[in-house]
């Protein structure tokens, strides 16, 4: 007998300067976004990948009205030892369109005596999320992400123009979507900040650096939470070795501006070792790209007050 395929729905939470910044990691992580800050969909992520992600809802009854739900959700078994309804808030309705406090624990005890299992308000093995959104309602297995780009925050060797660990993490999700047997480098690494959120995710990275004392950073940063990786010492444009994507925080402070040509040689190393490159830049970029023979796929903007980076996607 053929399993039902499973279907997810994946909550969203960022703010305004974000908006374009999650959006890209939405579409490149499932192939389209949304204006709502939801997202269903049949492909399975942990939900403590995104740090726009706050929390993914396994789908075990879907329906277009109130009604329905509670007729289908009835008598339906839970697969835990017990088992704690949650209505999870929709930020994405319209201000007046979520039910009131008292109407959500009515509800969640409503449903919670619809469904057969042990139900335990204090310390339940799982939590069934009760939803609602612009089509309808639906209830699942409930997983929270943990915020675990936080704890990288605490580096012990802090740099003064690396990506903040939430961008770092996102730019790292749409440069490598599917990590399963990708090879990546960030060959411009600063102190590690790319490296550590790669590794956490499961992700083969290597390191490279062309400041010796930037690269014992990077190298005390990654051991310090507990990871392994090369980072060699040695200028991007010296890459031999052949990458599946490339991630690449080009250098922008006053003790490293670059030249027309040194951009140049370093998007056309970067085309010569990577078959997809990620490319966060300050600067305009797109006639260096188009010169080293990458095609621009997608971009978006990362906001921090008024400093604005820009993440281009390129094959």
């Amino acid at each position: 007998m053929k399993t039902a395929e499973k279907n997810y729905m994946y909550l969203y939470a960022y703010h305004d300067d974000d908006e374009a910044l999650a959006k890209l990691e939405m579409r490149s992580l499932f192939g389209a976004d949304t204006g709502m800050k939801v997202l269903q969909s049949r492909k399975k992520i942990d939900p403590s990948r995104s740090p726009f992600i706050r929390g993914r809802i396994e789908i075990i009854v879907q329906a277009e009205s109130l009604e329905e739900l509670l007729a289908k959700a009835d008598g339906r078994v839970i697969e835990a030892e017990s088992f704690k309804v949650t209505m999870i808030k929709n930020d994405s309705l319209a201000k007046g369109k979520s039910p009131a406090f008292h109407e959500r624990r009515r509800l969640e005890r409503e449903i919670g005596s619809l469904l057969r299992g042990t139900v335990d308000l204090n310390k339940p093995e799982r939590i069934v999320a009760l939803l609602t959104w612009t089509e309808g309602w639906l209830l699942g297995y409930y997983e929270e992400s943990q915020s675990i780009w936080l704890e990288h925050q605490h580096k012990p060797e802090a740099y003064s123009t690396a990506l903040s660990t939430r961008v770092a993490r996102a730019v790292v999700n749409i440069a490598v979507p599917e990590p399963q047997g990708a090879k990546v480098i960030d060959p411009c690494c600063g102190a590690g900040t790319v490296l550590i959120e790669a590794l956490s995710m499961g992700i083969e990275i290597a390191g490279g650096e062309v400041n010796p004392l930037v690269a014992q950073k990077a190298r005390k940063n990654v051991a310090h939470f507990g990871y392994e990786c090369p980072v060699n010492l040695r200028d991007m444009r010296e890459v031999r070795e052949r990458y599946d994507v490339a991630i690449i925080d080009m250098p922008y402070n006053l003790c490293s501006v670059l030249s027309p040509d040194v951009k140049r040689e370093m998007l056309e190393a970067a085309r010569a070792f990577a078959g997809k490159l990620v490319v966060v830049t300050v600067e305009e970029l797109d006639s260096f790209l188009q010169g080293a023979g990458f095609h621009v796929i997608d971009r978006a903007l990362a906001k921090k007050g008024r400093f604005v980076r820009e993440i281009i996607v390129c094959r």
